[in-house]
């Protein structure tokens, strides 16, 4: 027996022409989305962040116990801005709506519309590994502006989300010049 009020596409449960037209509860057009998800890395990463503040949380909670309310504050105040980064470092990576490509890094976020956008292309150079200065032979994704300038890597295939992932990259890779070719 199916029960349709447990699933949140049960619009299609329905056999029928309302069944057929009726949109994925996912496919918001509006809405900014990740062509891929997040790596093992990254997630990671974020784990380690989350658990460190849950060790710093406690920390405030026996401190503030034991009768040291400003210290307790200086803890739970560390302990916010730890989950914030972690928050934050999930964050990170290329966002894609209707209106254009978001690269958004662990401190900053640029907005380039799909007007902008010249070429989005794969190509062999060095890259980050992780993100850490070591430097290493990859594949870029490279975002040129139509108005001229360095191109920017939106991604790279030994990034956090794609390290021993050579299939996700490739499939984000097609995912972002395909968005680019649709909207340009």
């Amino acid at each position: 027996m199916p029960l349709p009020f447990l699933t949140a596409d049960h619009a299609l449960d329905e056999d029928g022409p309302a069944a057929a037209a009726a949109p994925l509860p996912y496919e918001d057009p509006g809405r900014r989305r990740r062509p891929y998800r997040p790596g093992p890395w990254r997630v990671g990463g974020a784990a380690l962040l989350l658990l460190l503040a849950s060790y710093v949380l406690f920390s405030a909670m026996i401190i503030a116990f034991a009768g040291s309310v400003p210290a307790a504050g200086i803890c739970v105040a560390a302990a916010v801005l730890v989950i914030l980064g972690a928050v934050r470092l999930v964050r990170t990576g290329v966002w894609m709506d209707e209106e254009g490509l978001r690269l958004t890094g662990l401190l900053s976020a640029t907005t380039v519309r799909w007007p902008e956008v010249a070429a989005i292309r794969t190509v062999q150079q060095p890259v980050r590994w992780l993100g850490l200065p070591r430097s290493i032979q990859g594949q870029a994704v490279l975002v040129e502006r139509a108005g001229g300038g360095a191109p920017r890597v939106a991604i790279t295939d030994h990034s956090a989300d794609f390290l021993g992932r050579p299939e996700a990259f490739r499939m984000a890779a097609d995912a972002i010049e395909g968005w680019a070719d649709r909207h340009r």
